[in-house]
């Protein structure tokens, strides 16, 4: 039996009839998620006519993540919508058994070891792809992200023999696929049951995408059938061993599921991979588009990036393992992702009811934590507008621990951690490393929050012949960056 409440739960101002908060959520997401701070630890709102509760004190959300994660199951109006595409995979699937399961079976897939062995075989897929760049074009940064981080993953994940129309098509259907989900995240929900043309485009797309999964399936599980288990060994005791790390760089961290002794149906096979790669474009590809722009914006950020590079790599090619020898463009792409995102707002579910810091949470409410609000504390993070790497520095960060809440926290929390961190790494030092200047030429992007909060516009062109450091003036940067979530309205907004 839960504890009485003994405080009243304030509902957020602004909520219209039928739609509730939705309107808010749509148009001004940031500013609105950030503003309910004002209204206490835990506010009410309205997503359509069900109420939710948004949790705004760290301390609460850890409870609701760690300590009394039971009572919290994954779930929600956000996960409900995501489900429609990613099914069950490890993001999506609901508490109990089979999550457990599958996440045993999938963790060895991203322990360091495993991702060092496709550590070289990423960085020459980025390197291929960012030495390709025209010069002196501006070209469109959040776009070349998504794409670079898509193709080093499909390397991880289904090895480098890929086909090129695969990596294509995933590409151009992932961001439309998420601004459908997004849509039906913020609209009732017999609304994206009509056979609306929104709603049927929607439907054909994840079809495609499933389809597209099947075949990168099909194609990594021939070449596991096909492999001979000793051919490695072989190759080296012919003295050949470059061709033993060539086979080895072939295989993909997908054929741990597709060799696992109790092994996943193809519908679960195309969940997690359709989980895994939205990750890789959504989330990786945004970090990376605002540290660009940040570095563009902050001389003395960039000099210290290509400094830290020069003594660790000189004249050679980056390799895996420099990766753990460049703190400070770790604590660089920290400050982007404490920023802009990735996610912006996360739900679950109360399983009872539940007392939550002295605020009743009725049984299956939908419970709401943001890490952009959680990121944004000025009570937490001093001048939360501005880009600051020298917050990640060691003596800095144990007082921001519990609210940098980018990768979860508890059970629940990013299994793709270590490889989000090792591809965000690999893909920075490549470009800074083979461009020797660039620069913005669009005007300042705005946050725009959709599933990650991404740049409505940004535009830079890159310059110079490859080399490995460039010096900058130590021209000072500008103190503050344009606040963020203004003008925020997501392209789906207005869509029916």
């Amino acid at each position: 039996m839960s504890a009485p409440a003994t405080s009243p739960t304030r509902t957020a101002p602004g909520g219209l009839p039928l739609i509730g908060h939705g309107l808010q959520l749509a148009r001004n997401p940031l500013p609105f998620i950030s503003s309910l701070r004002e209204h206490g630890p835990v506010v009410r709102i309205r997503i359509g006519p069900a109420p939710a509760y948004v949790v705004t004190d760290p301390a609460l959300t850890r409870k609701v993540l760690v300590t009394d994660a039971a009572h919290y199951a994954k779930g929600g109006k956000i996960i409900d919508a995501l489900r429609v595409f990613f099914g069950d995979g490890l993001a999506t699937i609901a508490d109990g058994d089979a999550h457990l399961r599958n996440r045993r079976l999938m963790q060895p897939m991203f322990n360091k070891a495993h991702i060092a062995d496709r550590g070289d075989a990423m960085i020459e897929q980025v390197s291929a792809m960012v030495g390709a760049w025209p010069e002196g074009r501006p070209r469109d940064v959040y776009e070349d992200m998504n794409e670079v981080t898509l193709a080093a993953f499909l390397v991880a994940l289904f090895g480098a023999d890929l086909p090129e129309h695969l990596e294509g098509e995933f590409t151009s259907l992932m961001p439309q696929i998420m601004k459908g989900t997004i849509r039906q995240t913020i609209l009732p929900p017999w609304v994206t049951r009509l056979p609306l043309p929104a709603n049927r485009a929607h439907a054909q797309r994840v079809a495609r995408l499933r389809a597209l999964i099947d075949q990168a399936i099909d194609h990594r599980a021939s070449r596991v059938r096909g492999a001979s288990p000793d051919a490695a060994t072989a190759a080296s005791a012919a003295g050949c061993p470059h061709a033993a790390v060539g086979r080895e760089q072939q295989t993909g961290l997908f054929d741990t599921l597709l060799t696992a002794d109790d092994p996943l149906t193809r519908q679960q096979l195309q969940d997690e991979a359709i989980t895994l790669l939205t990750g890789a474009i959504e989330t990786t590809g945004t970090t990376l588009a605002w540290t660009l722009y940040e570095i563009s914006r902050h001389p003395q950020v960039e000099r210290r990036l290509r400094e830290e590079l020069t003594t660790v790599c000189a004249d050679r090619p980056l390799r895996h393992d420099d990766l753990e020898h460049l703190p400070y463009a770790r604590q660089v792409l920290q400050e982007a992702i404490r920023k802009y995102g990735p996610a912006w707002l996360v739900t679950r579910t109360a399983t009872r009811d539940i007392d939550l810091g002295g605020h009743l949470v009725p049984q299956g409410a939908d419970v709401v934590w943001s890490p952009y609000l959680h990121q944004h504390d000025p009570a937490v993070f001093a001048r939360p507008a501005s880009f600051d790497p020298d917050r990640w520095t060691a003596a800095n960060v144990s007082a921001t621990r519990g609210s940098f809440l980018a990768f979860g926290d508890g059970r629940r929390k990013c299994i793709g951690e270590n490889f989000a961190w090792a591809e965000l790494q690999i893909i920075l030092a490549t470009v800074l490393r083979t461009w020797p200047s660039f620069a913005l030429t669009s005007r300042p992007p705005r946050p725009q929050a959709v599933v990650t909060v991404k740049p409505d516009r940004l535009t830079m062109e890159f310059r110079g012949q490859p080399s490995a450091t460039r010096q900058t003036s130590d021209t000072p940067a500008p103190a503050t960056a344009p606040e963020p979530g203004k003008d925020t309205r997501p392209p789906t907004a207005s869509a029916g």
